[in-house]
Parts: structure tokens; C-alpha cells; sequence
């Protein structure tokens, strides 16, 4: 994996960040629950999506590990989002079915990186892997996968 291209921060502009939607990525931190997670998106298509999230105090289980809440949540986060842009085009959605999430090594205080790239983008359903690496040395700490249902076009 490769690290996360640098993002112009539109707060330093005085425009406040978007959420990812039909009108396009909003790249940085997106609205609503990546909020929550401190996700930031460098990079969001329907063949791949890159991000990163800073670690914090906040993130940490006792034991001073990063919550196993917060890599699942990014493995949802990665992938939704990847999936909700390869049908978008043709006015449809997704919505999440399965997640499995393998925790490898523990993930402390500092930045991953998060990748997400589909294994299997069907008609009904897609199915997405992600990779979360630690930034610093690229040790995987967690793989998890995304089964997501495409949901049809509202009328």
C-alpha cells in the first residue's frame, strides 16, 4: 500500500469540508461518521479508496491499543464508500451486509493508512478488501472485507 497523497485542507480557506455525496468526493475529512472517526479521504473511486486516521487518546481501548471498534468502522467507512461510487453513476446505492474484520497486530497512537479495492463488483452485490497498514514501517495491522448489496435505482 501506498501512503496517502497530501490534501489541501479547505478549512484553511475558510470553506468547511464535505461529506462524500452524488456531487463528488469531498476529500479531506468527510461529514457524519468519519467525522467521529477522524477518517480522512485522499482518494475515492469505484476501483479504490485511500485514506488515512490519526490515532489518538481518544481511539484507545485500556492497554493503550486502538479500539477494534475504530479499524471495523474504517473497513466499512474504506469500502462504502468505494462501493457507493462504482454504482452511483447509474443512480443507485449500497448498503453494508457483512463485515468481517482480522485484526493482525495492535495499532497504537499515530497514523494508518486504509485501503480499500473490490474483489467482486457483480450486479447485486460487491465485495471489497481492506487493508490497514501502519504508516511508519507499513506493518499490516488489520484485513477486512465488505460484503455490500447494490440496491436499485429510486424511481
Amino acid at each position: 500500500m501506498t501512503e496517502a497523497a497530501s490534501v489541501p485542507d479547505p478549512a484553511a480557506d475558510g470553506a468547511r469540508p464535505s461529506a462524500y455525496g452524488p456531487d463528488g468526493p469531498g476529500l479531506g475529512v468527510a461529514e457524519g461518521f468519519s467525522t467521529a472517526i477522524g477518517m480522512h479521504l485522499a482518494e475515492v473511486s469505484g476501483r479504490r479508496v485511500a485514506g488515512w486516521i490519526d490515532v489518538g487518546p481518544a481511539h484507545l481501548q485500556p492497554g493503550s491499543i486502538a479500539h477494534g471498534g475504530l479499524l471495523a468502522a474504517a473497513v466499512e467507512e474504506a469500502a462504502s464508500y468505494g462501493a457507493a461510487a462504482a454504482v452511483r453513476p447509474e443512480g443507485r446505492s449500497v448498503i453494508g451486509v457483512a463485515n468481517t474484520t482480522n485484526f493482525l497486530r495492535p495499532a497504537t497512537v499515530g497514523r494508518i493508512l486504509v485501503e480499500a479495492v473490490p474483489l467482486l463488483q457483480g450486479r447485486t452485490q460487491q465485495l471489497w478488501e481492506v487493508t490497514i497498514t501502519r504508516a511508519g514501517d507499513g506493518a499490516v495491522l488489520t484485513v477486512g472485507t465488505l460484503r455490500l448489496q447494490n440496491l436499485p435505482a429510486l424511481p
